[in-house]
């Protein structure tokens, strides 16, 4: 891969609006070419028989069973409603 040159730094920073002293152009500039120089060791591995992955571990569905299910009646569901009207839960309005 090419190396990362010190304009690069400088013109990303100012991409993203960042304020970074000659120093930091230095230090950021130095630190992202050893990165690359990692991520070519990376490139010469031999992954010809590895399988892709989207997760480090296994994934297991733990939703419940799809099953149904008897559910409350509407009367029984409003029984404890302090107010109702037509069949639904009155609630104070919140606009004016």
């Amino acid at each position: 891969m090419a190396e990362i040159t010190k304009e690069q730094v400088e013109r990303t920073a100012d991409l993203i609006r960042l304020t970074i002293s000659e120093e930091e152009t230095e230090l950021l500039t130095s630190q992202l070419n050893e990165f690359m120089k990692y991520a070519d060791q990376l490139n010469e591995l031999d992954t010809e028989n590895v399988k892709p992955t989207t997760h480090g571990n296994d994934v297991k569905d733990v939703m419940r069973k799809d099953e149904p299910t008897k559910w409350i009646t509407q009367e029984e569901a409003l029984k404890n409603a302090p107010d109702q009207d037509s069949g639904q839960v009155r609630v104070p309005s919140i606009l004016e």
